[in-house]
C-alpha cells in the first residue's frame, strides 16, 4: 500500500494492528503536536484516520470541524465514486451511503467548555470498506463502501482527498464564518425534517443554527442541542 501525500500544512503518521488513530491522535494532541497531523490505519476492509486541528476560537465555534470533515468526506469521494454514489450526512456524525449506514466520524477536544478555546481538537473518521463474515442484504440498514459501487476507490486516495478537500473548507470557515459550510451542509444532512432521537429527546429535526447546534422540535418546545454534546471523553 502507498505512502499518503497530504498538502503542505498536513503531515501523515501511520500506525498498523489494534493501535486506534483517534486514540493515538488524541494522545498525541495533548502533549502538544502540531496541527494538521493525520494519524491513519488503512487495512483490506477499513479505514480509519484522525485530523488534529489547534483551534483559536471558544469551543462551541471549533466544532464546525466536525461538519466541515464530514463535506470535506464527501466532496472527496463525489470526486471518486462513480457518479451514482449518493453521500449523506447525519448530525451525530454519521455517514450514510446510498442511504445505507457507512461509517462515522467521532470528535474530541483538549477542553469541555463551550466558551473556552478547546487547545486542540480532533475528528476521526470510521469508515468500513467491506463487510466481513456477512451475506450483502444481511443487514440492509448497514453497508460498506465497496458494496456501494466503489470498489475501485483506492482508500489511499480517498485518504488524500478528504484531507484536501476538509483543508479547503477550515479555509473558507475561516474566511467567511461557515456561510458557505452552511449552504453545503444543509442538502447533506440526513434525517432534516424527520422525527428523530438526539440526546433523549425526541422531534422534528428543524435544522442547525449558526453554530450547527441542532433544532429539535418537541410538541411546543424548540430545543438546541449544541454539537459540543458530542465529544468523546480522550481515552
Amino acid at each position: 500500500m502507498s505512502t499518503p501525500a497530504f498538502p503542505p500544512l498536513m503531515s501523515g503518521l501511520a500506525v498498523s494492528g489494534a493501535i486506534d488513530p483517534f486514540e493515538k491522535a488524541c494522545a498525541m494532541a495533548s502533549l502538544g503536536c502540531d496541527a494538521g497531523l493525520i494519524v491513519h490505519n488503512i487495512t483490506a476492509n477499513r479505514l480509519l484516520a484522525a485530523l488534529v486541528m489547534a483551534p483559536e476560537v471558544p469551543l462551541e465555534e471549533a466544532m464546525a470541524m466536525l461538519p466541515a470533515c464530514g463535506v470535506g468526506f464527501q466532496n472527496a469521494l463525489g470526486a471518486l465514486a462513480p457518479p451514482e454514489v449518493a453521500v449523506h450526512l447525519e448530525w451525530p456524525g454519521g455517514i450514510r451511503i446510498n442511504g445505507a449506514a457507512c461509517g462515522h466520524f467521532r470528535v474530541a477536544a483538549g477542553g469541555s467548555d463551550p466558551a473556552g478555546l478547546p487547545g486542540w481538537l480532533v475528528v476521526g473518521i470510521d469508515l468500513p470498506l467491506m463487510q466481513i463474515n456477512e451475506r450483502p442484504g444481511d443487514r440492509p440498514d448497514q453497508t460498506a463502501l465497496y458494496d456501494e459501487g466503489c470498489a475501485e476507490v483506492d482508500p489511499v486516495a480517498l485518504l488524500e482527498s478528504w484531507a484536501r478537500h476538509t483543508l479547503v473548507w477550515i479555509n473558507r470557515w475561516e474566511e467567511d464564518g461557515g456561510k458557505d459550510l452552511h449552504s453545503e451542509w444543509r442538502p447533506l444532512a440526513h434525517d432534516m425534517g424527520e422525527d428523530v432521537r438526539q440526546n433523549g429527546i425526541a422531534g422534528k429535526f428543524l435544522g442547525v443554527d449558526e453554530r450547527f447546534g441542532m433544532l429539535l422540535r418537541d410538541n411546543d418546545t424548540t430545543h438546541l442541542i449544541p454539537l459540543s454534546t458530542l465529544l468523546e471523553s480522550p481515552q
